[in-house]
């Protein structure tokens, strides 16, 4: 199955790059709804189900309308001028009802017409259920984004220097060529061979949104709507070492400033952890490894994520900086 999508010079000219924190919220719940989740998300997923099934949201709305394969929601990733998770959540909640409910409709079709009551709750008046959709957002991000999105973050802002110096470099038509081995440019536009949605110029704003993406991989997503920009969601260049433990230099330097347990901590969290885990880990009573990371949190080199009863911390991007800089 192939598709192609035109550009005329005005569209190139307004062919732009962006983080999306709802594209990875998405395509991490369909990771999250496969049989089984390959490398190199494996080790993400066996932290995050446990935390997800503690919640319940390993049954909500998310879950109803993220299939492991066939359509995902537009609405569920909105255009917007900043792509901040809260402007993305607001224009989710704003959405077009009936934008809403050709999406809820398509599904459907996919399912021989049966919808679960929660999304026909949703299909039948999206304005007083859209909120509670985006407050499960919320709380499946603060589970199973939120602890990650600093190393997740640096990937795809990475891609995005890399693609960007490759424009100014080469050109917008190579950069789009070397996308992914299913996108190629050709003559004014872009072929899209085993596509997995719809893309076209038809109807739609003019340019490209090209959104990279961590958990799209390994595939190409897209997204096509009346009046707004085509948005095309590819694997982030260095996924393969996302997930794998950091190694740092002797922290002598970084313990000389906030002490010795405080930077073994720090380097404990290489994946989120409980103060538990923490204690076992480091060799560290419980009630210091608290102590510690609550001077760490004040400092904004931790942050805090709840799942259930368990409070989970995670290193934030100020404190992995200070760690490589060590090395």
């Amino acid at each position: 199955m192939k598709a192609r999508l035109a550009f005329s010079v005005n569209d190139l000219a307004e062919t732009r790059f962006a983080v999306s924190p709802m594209w990875e919220v998405v395509t991490s719940c369909r990771v999250l709804a496969g049989a089984t989740v390959a490398d190199p998300h494996r080790g993400w997923a066996e932290q995050v189900r446990p935390r997800l099934a503690a919640a319940g949201l390993d049954r909500g709305w998310l879950a109803d309308m993220v299939p492991s394969a066939g359509h995902l929601p537009d609405f569920l990733n909105p255009t917007t001028a900043s792509h901040e998770l809260p402007d993305e959540l607001a224009a989710i909640e704003a959405g077009d009802p009936e934008r809403v409910r050709r999406d809820l409709d398509l599904l459907s079709g996919e399912r021989g017409g049966r919808l679960s009551p929660r999304l026909r709750n949703l299909h039948r008046d999206p304005r007083t259920y859209l909120p509670r959709v985006v407050a499960e957002i919320e709380a499946y991000w603060e589970l199973a984004i939120a602890p990650y999105w600093a190393r997740i973050r640096s990937v795809l802002e990475a891609d995005v220097f890399h693609r960007g110096r490759q424009v100014a470099e080469s050109g917008t038509a190579r950069t789009l060529d070397q996308l992914h081995p299913t996108v190629r440019w050709d003559s004014g536009g872009l072929q899209l061979a085993q596509r997995h949605c719809a893309i076209t110029r038809i109807e739609t704003g003019a340019g490209l949104l090209l959104v990279p993406s961590v958990f799209a991989w390994p595939r190409v997503l897209t997204r096509s709507v009346p009046s707004e920009p085509p948005q095309l969601a590819y694997p982030a260049r260095g996924i393969g070492v996302l997930w794998e433990s950091r190694r740092h230099a002797p922290m002598d330097a970084l313990a000389a400033v906030i002490g010795r347990s405080r930077a073994l901590l720090l380097a404990e969290l290489d994946s989120p952890a409980s103060t538990t885990e923490l204690a076992e880990r480091s060799g560290l009573s419980a009630a210091g490894v608290s102590q510690h990371l609550t001077a760490l949190r004040a400092a904004g080199l931790t942050s805090t994520h709840r799942a259930g009863r368990t409070v989970f911390y995670a290193r934030t991007g100020l404190a992995d900086a200070l760690l490589t800089a060590q090395v």
